[in-house]
C-alpha cells in the first residue's frame, strides 16, 4: 500500500490538523516507510503462536466483583455548601 499527497491531506483534514504542503510531502515519505515496515511484519509466519499480553506469563490481578453502595456518599458531599441526605442542594434555575 502506498500513501500519496492527497491521502495525507485528507487524513490531516479528518484529524483537524493544519498541514502545510512541505509537511504533507515529508509525511508522505514517513507514512510510506511505516507502511513498508508493517508489510514486512505480514511476511512473518505466526501460525501456532499464542497471543501475548506480556513477555512473562502472569495472571491479571482481579478484584472481587461485589456490588456495594461505595460508602463514600458522606465524603463526596462533605465540602458542598448545601446538602440534604447525601444529595447536593442547588438553586432553582427554572421559573
Amino acid at each position: 500500500m502506498s500513501v500519496d499527497l492527497q491521502t495525507v491531506k485528507r487524513v490531516a483534514h479528518l484529524a483537524r490538523i493544519a498541514v502545510t504542503n512541505e509537511d504533507a510531502e515529508r509525511m508522505t515519505g514517513e507514512l510510506n516507510a511505516i507502511l513498508g515496515f508493517v508489510e514486512q511484519l505480514n511476511e512473518v509466519d505466526v501460525t501456532g503462536v499464542e497471543p501475548m499480553t506480556s513477555v512473562t506469563p502472569m495472571e491479571m490481578k482481579k478484584r472481587a466483583d461485589i456490588v456495594t453502595d461505595g460508602g463514600k456518599a458522606g465524603d463526596i458531599v462533605a465540602n458542598a455548601p448545601a446538602t440534604d441526605e447525601n444529595f447536593f442542594l442547588v438553586p432553582k434555575v427554572v421559573e
